[in-house]
């Protein structure tokens, strides 16, 4: 039999996969496991999504390859929602390419630009695809430190200082999983400047900008001056419109950059399924801003909630103004992220992510979804309690 690709040996399999695959087996054994780990909306997509994915899969002409570019007016949709959620215009033509979620293109814009020898600039607590998809490209990474006490934003003066030879692309992603730090206009233009003056490629991941709390109302990064020259941004409709399971994104940058990506992509799909694009286009025109409104309120309350009973299980919470987790640091001396969410898990039959899987500046923390419906979530909380209070 074959070996395996070298780069196999070096490269993991994806950390919160591997999660999956132990709590399926609890549960193989009849052990009843609460999931606070993976952040997959439990709520759908409104009705009038759904409805058009009936009506147009129905039809006989919707069914074939869609082209490497997707939809033109899916892509034009794209253009409309920049212009109104943002103030910013883009060409669908040639600045918007369709992702089969916004994961994909992560991974291909670091196979697009980065080789051997070339450095990815990455946040020491952040989404793993950034460094995988370095490592996958042969590239190596450089973590920023991000702390809590500077809201988990990296210090662009500090990092000068301390740039790697072959630094290439900046990794962003506000508002921040794991983290649920948030970040403003201001911050996105220091951004923006940084990366110009070093000749990087900013990349700015942004799914959650659409789920935020307490009033906060995120931006984009290509509403900072001069941004589309150097940046590129990557949204889903996963999070914004609870289609996750739909696998359904963009990017939107200039015209060279997304000629880069697709000339990557291109190589590895054909386009989404047609249904798919209508369904984009039908959220974007037709979901209301109450709609948005009313689903982030049922989050936030399930975050205070959280914010609430943490403290009582040995974990200081980070008050996270946007995504779908909260982000906790495990307070006892004695264990650290990986061994905490081992315990509950076992103990408490409660899944959390260790934060490690978010990178080196995560050893001491864990991530848990809101992503849960309320009585699931007081359930596995009341665990917590149980199982904490009975070690302490």
């Amino acid at each position: 039999m074959p070996q395996p690709a070298n780069r196999l040996f070096s490269f993991p399999d994806y950390p919160l996969a591997t999660l999956g695959r132990r709590v399926e087996e609890l549960r193989a054994q009849g052990i009843d496991i609460i999931n606070l780990d993976v952040g997959s909306p439990d709520m759908p997509p409104p009705d009038v999504v759904i409805d058009t994915l009936c009506e147009t899969a129905n039809k006989s002409n919707t069914h074939g390859y869609s082209g490497y570019r997707g939809l033109k007016a899916f892509r034009e949709a794209v253009a409309r929602y920049y212009a109104r959620r943002f103030g910013v215009e883009i060409d669908p033509e040639t600045q918007v390419l369709p992702l089969v979620g916004s994961k994909e293109g992560i991974v291909n814009l670091c196979l697009a630009y980065l080789d051997h020898g070339d450095v990815a600039l990455v946040p020491d607590i952040g989404y793993p695809s950034y460094s995988l998809g370095a490592y996958l490209a042969g590239a190596s990474v450089h973590w920023i430190p991000v702390s809590e006490e500077a809201g988990y934003l990296p210090d662009f003066e500090a990092l000068s200082q301390n740039l790697p030879a072959g630094a290439k692309l900046l990794w962003l992603n506000y508002p921040n999983n794991p983290t649920g730090a948030v970040a403003s206009p201001d911050f996105y233009q220091r951004a923006v400047n940084f990366c110009r003056k070093h000749d990087l490629l900013l990349a700015s991941d942004n799914p959650y900008v659409d789920v935020t709390y307490d009033g906060f109302h995120a931006s984009s990064v290509l509403q900072a001056a001069g941004a589309l020259e150097n940046t590129i941004e990557f949204i889903s409709f996963s999070k914004t419109y609870n289609m996750a399971g739909w696998r359904l994104g963009a990017a939107v940058s200039s015209q060279t950059t997304i000629k880069n990506l697709l000339q990557v992509k291109s190589n590895f799909d054909s386009g989404h399924f047609i249904p798919i694009y209508e369904s984009g286009i039908t959220a974007i025109d037709e979901i209301s801003q109450s709609w948005i409104h009313d689903r982030n309120m049922v989050y936030q309350r399930r975050r205070d909630i959280m914010l609430e009973v943490l403290p009582q299980v040995g974990l200081a919470p980070f008050h996270p103004g946007g995504a779908l987790y909260v982000w906790a640091k495990v307070t006892d001396p004695s264990l650290n992220g990986a061994s905490y969410a081992e315990q509950a898990l076992i103990n408490a039959h409660v899944s959390m992510a260790p934060g490690i899987i978010y990178g080196p500046g995560g050893t001491q923390y864990v991530r848990l979804s809101m992503c849960t419906t309320d009585d699931r979530l007081r359930q596995a909380l009341e665990r917590l309690k149980h199982w904490y209070q009975e070690r302490s």
